[in-house]
């Protein structure tokens, strides 16, 4: 039998999370940027037998009357998949008794079905299902070899025409970063959290959240911010100039990033997910093909988990019409 225990220690968190092949999102500094910005964190470890087997980071988001919260589980749980659906089961009723949440929405860190026993499909993803994944234990040459012919030329062309890639260093270099990813935004015609969010990001999650610079001549005009696990490299955000558009910066910059990932031993590149348009394509042309995860699965545990269910486009649709007017 599986005891679920609250976890307080951020160091038992993150070496759980990192010696059990964890998600980056799973990691204690997301946790800490996402309570500083609308949510509250709470990590549960499953113990059994006194050995700590599975755990799981529950991000918990008050909601207007009536609905109270709504519970959600970014790439999760982590540790003995055996005991994933005892443990989450568990957990939900304590977050149903303590957030009186309308429901539990995992989205596990895997292409399988999720206990079927007692979650159900959701229509509705925070994360996207479709995204490109590469296994860094395969050789630079068999990596190259998948990609698009296109792909190839342009991260030879890039750097052969003197684009560079270095590592930010300091709040300088992710001002600059974030400067690149407004305009990248504005072109796009996408939104963006406020600016202390990502510095948020970069003080919490530390060396978890790597930022990745090209630059042509002194100049920066891409960039690539991770978030890292032991074995897995996640693409948070990315922006290039207009210089850097004309010059393929973020070919070089991409190859160059995913070459440092294999360098320091992770195995697995996710380059966060699959949007319709120009940036999917640009990411298809690096693999043979994509990889859907399981998608997201809901416990209900309110009555108006139906009305919820109905409710939530709508409020997305909303919210992202007051952040255009913002």
């Amino acid at each position: 039998m599986i005891e679920v225990e609250r976890c307080r220690d951020k160091d038992a968190w993150d070496n759980f999370v990192l010696e059990n092949e964890g998600h980056p999102l799973q990691l204690w500094g997301w946790g800490q940027v996402k309570s500083r910005h609308g949510w509250r964190s709470r990590r549960y470890f499953g113990i059994q037998d006194g050995e700590t087997v599975v755990g799981v980071q529950v991000l918990v988001r008050r909601l207007p009357f009536p609905f109270m919260s709504f519970a959600y589980v970014p790439r999760g749980p982590i540790g003995r998949e055996a005991d994933f659906c005892e443990f989450v089961k568990l957990v939900s009723e304590i977050v149903k008794k303590d957030h009186k949440s309308v429901a539990l929405s995992v989205e596990p860190n895997s292409r399988e079905t999720f206990c079927t026993s007692d979650f159900q499909p959701s229509s509705v993803n925070v994360l996207s299902r479709e995204t490109i994944l590469l296994d860094l234990t395969r050789s630079e040459g068999d990596l190259l070899a998948d990609m698009s012919k296109k792909t190839r030329q342009y991260i030879r062309k890039s750097a052969t025409d003197g684009v560079t890639v270095r590592r930010a260093r300091n709040h300088d270099d992710v001002q600059r970063c974030l400067e690149i990813y407004h305009q990248t935004a504005d072109r796009a015609g996408f939104n963006l959290h406020k600016e202390e969010y990502y510095l948020d990001i970069f003080e919490q999650m530390g060396e978890h959240a790597p930022i990745f610079m090209a630059e042509y001549e002194g100049e920066a005009i891409g960039f690539l911010w991770m978030a890292l696990s032991a074995d897995t490299a996640y693409e948070l955000y990315g922006g290039v100039t207009e210089v850097g558009q004309r010059m393929r910066a973020n070919y070089t910059l991409k190859w160059s990033t995913i070459q440092k990932m294999k360098e320091w031993g992770i195995t697995n590149y996710d380059f966060g997910g699959l949007v319709a348009g120009g940036v999917a394509n640009f990411k298809h042309g690096w693999a043979a093909e994509e990889t859907v995860f399981a998608g997201t699965f809901d416990k209900p545990l309110s009555p108006l988990y139906p009305i919820w269910t109905k409710a939530l486009p709508w409020f997305k649709q909303v919210l992202q019409k007051i952040k255009r007017r913002a």
